[in-house]
């Protein structure tokens, strides 16, 4: 007989929605049951709305102030590259994620489920502290989506923790005491597929090369980028998301396809030769399982920075500093041979493990991983 799960999102971007969507879609083929809910809604009237309008005009206007919100509520402290330290407080979170509480308890007393699992980081906070105080009676799960733990993951209150890397799992542990293990990441078992025929006008001979903006069409550079690939014998496709006005200015690059909003990513991965990516994001681990290799550049604000260089540090991915850089790394990865294949195989072993088989085995009292 199957159990009953509840998994915390947050709609701010696409991100933490899919990994969301993939890990009730995982449960739900086991047999359980699964609510999926948006821990904004959970917050008082107007709040949640507020906290996602207020973080993408930052991150999409003003990268400084985002940077430096980030820098004061999320990063750590203790020393660069150090885990946060189990000594203080891990997060200056407590107060949003007290307002959230009261309609959280309400909603798993009417669901009863018999366990939840959170991929945003305001509501890990929500548990953890709900579990510590003893108002939330069933185990509690986080999935870290980020590349780059920062402290509004952390909550020793939690059960148990899941992360995409190693170095994460250890530095989750580090801060928290709790238990982590190292899955990898989080992406449905269509990206990697065979490709279809060429989409209309893509073969010419040019690789195609995907410019990732994520939901919103966020970056900075990103038209000109195009330019310089289409110049250099490559066929960059500039996803731009939801941003039309971005579309426009994309579709004017002589050589580029400009896209926006796209439903079927993995039949565009399997045709992509690489990703050109900003945020260490879900579209960037999409293409790791994808087999398609991934440049770091030019990365957002906050978040951004940090998780695209950790991807980096993992030898998972590639980074360029520079225009030059950039194009270096690309002719490097865009021809067969060793170097495209060890960041391939590089990638393709971080996927270790199913993540919902720990969140249903935690629920079941079975070991939560290490």
């Amino acid at each position: 007989m199957g159990g009953r799960f509840m998994v915390l999102s947050a709609g701010m971007g696409a991100g933490h929605d899919a990994v969301a969507g993939e890990m009730a879609r995982r449960l739900a083929a086991a047999g359980h049951e699964v609510l999926v809910r948006d821990v904004l809604t959970l917050l008082p009237p107007g709040a949640g709305r507020a906290l996602r309008s207020s973080y993408r005009f930052s991150v999409r206007h003003v990268p400084g102030l985002y940077a430096g919100v980030h820098a004061v509520f999320l990063e750590q402290r203790n020393g660069a590259g150090g885990p946060p330290s189990r000594r203080g407080p891990l997060t200056d979170m407590a107060p949003l994620a007290a307002l959230a509480e009261g309609r959280l308890r309400a909603l798993v007393r009417d669901r009863r489920p018999d366990a939840l699992v959170s991929t945003f980081h305001l509501a890990g906070q929500i548990t953890g502290r709900m579990r510590h105080r003893g108002t939330l009676a069933v185990p509690s799960a986080v999935f870290v989506t980020d590349f780059a733990v920062h402290r509004g993951w952390l909550h020793p209150g939690n059960d148990q923790y899941l992360c995409v890397t190693r170095t994460c799992a250890e530095a989750v542990h580090a801060a928290t005491g709790r238990p982590a293990a190292a899955p990898g990441p989080v992406v449905p078992p269509e990206f990697g597929g065979p490709a279809a025929q060429d989409p209309p006008g893509w073969a010419d001979g040019r690789p195609p090369v995907l410019i990732c903006t994520g939901a919103w069409g966020v970056g900075s550079g990103l038209t000109r980028t195009a330019e310089v690939l289409a110049r250099h014998g490559c066929l960059p496709v500039l996803l731009c998301g939801r941003d039309e006005r971005l579309r426009r200015r994309a579709a004017a690059v002589p050589g580029a396809v400009a896209l926006g909003w796209v439903d079927d990513l993995p039949e565009l991965m399997a045709h992509a030769r690489l990703l050109i990516d900003n945020a260490a994001g879900q579209t960037a681990v999409q293409a790791l399982a994808a087999g398609v290799p991934v440049i770091g550049y030019r990365p957002i604000a906050g978040h951004g920075v940090k998780g695209v260089r950790a991807m980096a540090a993992e030898g998972v991915t590639a980074w360029a500093g520079d225009i030059g850089e950039l194009l270096a790394r690309a002719e490097e990865l865009l021809a067969p041979g060793p170097v495209r294949d060890g960041q391939v195989a590089r990638a393709a072993a971080l996927f270790r493990d199913d993540a919902a088989r720990l969140v249903a085995a935690l629920a079941g009292g079975g070991p939560p991983g290490v």
